[in-house]
C-alpha cells in the first residue's frame, strides 16, 4: 500500500482537528453527556470509520479495506473491555459524574500519544527483523490465555489495578483530596497542590499504556501497513468516552466479552506465527501440504463471527441472571 506523505498528513491534520473540537467544547462545559448525545457522536465516529474503510476499498482496493475493518473491529473490542478498567478506577477515586468526560478525554489522547509512539516502533521492528512475528504471536497467545483466565477468576469485579506511578506521585508531591473542576493543581494558602483530577489522569494514561501493549501486536498480525494500524487505531479510540456513559450498565452484561477477546487473540496469535514460519519458508521444509498465510477475509470472519456470538451469549446469559434473581418484597 503505497500512502503518500501528503496523505499521512492531512488524515493527521483532519484527526487533530477533531479530536482538538472535542477536547474545546470538553474544556469549556464538563458534563454528563445524555444518552441523545452520546448516541449521536457514537453514530458519527462509527459512520466516519466506516466511510473512511470504504474510502480505502475505492483508493487501494478490498484487500486493505479488509485489513482496516479487521483491525478496527478488533481494537475497538480491545477498547470496550478496556472500558471495564475505566469504570473501576472512576469508581475507586469518586470522580463526580460531571468531570468524568474531561478525565477520559485526556486519557484517550495519552493513550493516542502512546499507541503512535508504539507504533512507530513495531514498524520499525518488522522492517528489520522478521522475527519478531514469533514474539507478537508468543506474546498474544499468552495474552489470550491470561484474559481468558482472568475472566475465569472474575478479575472485573475486584479492584483497581495496582498503579506504581501514582503511588510513588503521591509520596512525593503535595495533593488534596478535593476535586476543584478539571484543574490538575490548586494554590492554597502559598503552595501549589494537585488535585485527584490529576491522579486520575495519570491512572486512565499508564493504564491505557499497558493495554497498548496487547493491541498494537494484535492489529499487526491482521495487517503490516502503518498507516491502516495508526487510522484503525484512532478510530477505535474516537468516541470511547461517549460509549463510557451511553452504554454503562450494559457493560457489566458482556460476561463473555473477554471470552471472545481471548479467542479473538489468541486466533491472531496463531497468524503470527503462521507469517513467520512462511517468512522463513519453515512451511516448505517441514512439507507442510496447504498454506500458512491466513487470509485477511478469513481473519475479518472469524473475528467478526466471535465478537456476535459472543455478544448474542452475553446478553442471553444476563437476562438469563436476572430473570433468575429472587423478587424481593417490598418494604
Amino acid at each position: 500500500m503505497d500512502v503518500h506523505i501528503y496523505t499521512w498528513v492531512i488524515t493527521v491534520a483532519v484527526m487533530v482537528l477533531i479530536l482538538g473540537f472535542d477536547v474545546f467544547i470538553i474544556g469549556r462545559r464538563p458534563h454528563e453527556p445524555s444518552m441523545k448525545e452520546a448516541g449521536l457522536a457514537i453514530g458519527v465516529f462509527v459512520g466516519l470509520a466506516v466511510l473512511f474503510g470504504l474510502g480505502v476499498w475505492m483508493v487501494s482496493g478490498g484487500n486493505y479495506a479488509g485489513q482496516f475493518f479487521a483491525g478496527w473491529l478488533t481494537e475497538y473490542s480491545l477498547s470496550i473491555d478496556n472500558l471495564f478498567i475505566f469504570v473501576i478506577i472512576m469508581t475507586k477515586m469518586k470522580v463526580p459524574r460531571q468531570y468524568q468526560q474531561f478525565a477520559l478525554m485526556i486519557g484517550i489522547l495519552l493513550a493516542l500519544l502512546f499507541r503512535g509512539i508504539f507504533i512507530a516502533l513495531g514498524a520499525g521492528l518488522i522492517s528489520l527483523f522478521n522475527w519478531i512475528f514469533f514474539i507478537f504471536g508468543a506474546f498474544l497467545i499468552y495474552t489470550a490465555v491470561k484474559l481468558y483466565l482472568d475472566y475465569r477468576k472474575d478479575d472485573h469485579d475486584e479492584e483497581a489495578p495496582d498503579n506504581p506511578l501514582m503511588r510513588l506521585v503521591k509520596r512525593r508531591v503535595p495533593s488534596t483530596e478535593e476535586f476543584h473542576g478539571t484543574k490538575l493543581t490548586v494554590r492554597e494558602q502559598g503552595k501549589r497542590l494537585i488535585t485527584p483530577m490529576l491522579f486520575v489522569i495519570i491512572a486512565l494514561g499508564s493504564t491505557d499504556l499497558l493495554f497498548a501493549l496487547d493491541s498494537i501486536p494484535a492489529i499487526y498480525g491482521l495487517t503490516q501497513e502503518p498507516y491502516l494500524v495508526f487510522t484503525a487505531n484512532v478510530f477505535a479510540l474516537m468516541g470511547l468516552r461517549q460509549l463510557y456513559f451511553l452504554i454503562g450498565g450494559l457493560l457489566k452484561r458482556l460476561v463473555y466479552l473477554s471470552v471472545g477477546l481471548s479467542i479473538i487473540l489468541a486466533f491472531i496469535g496463531v497468524k503470527l506465527v503462521f507469517h513467520a514460519m512462511h517468512e522463513y519458508h519453515l512451511d516448505e521444509k517441514l512439507h507442510i501440504p496447504f498454506s500458512l498465510e491466513i487470509p485477511i477475509w478469513l481473519s475479518l470472519s472469524v473475528i467478526i463471527v466471535v465478537l456476535a456470538v459472543t455478544t448474542i451469549a452475553s446478553l442471553v446469559k444476563s437476562k438469563q441472571d436476572s430473570d433468575s434473581e429472587p423478587v424481593r418484597p417490598a418494604g
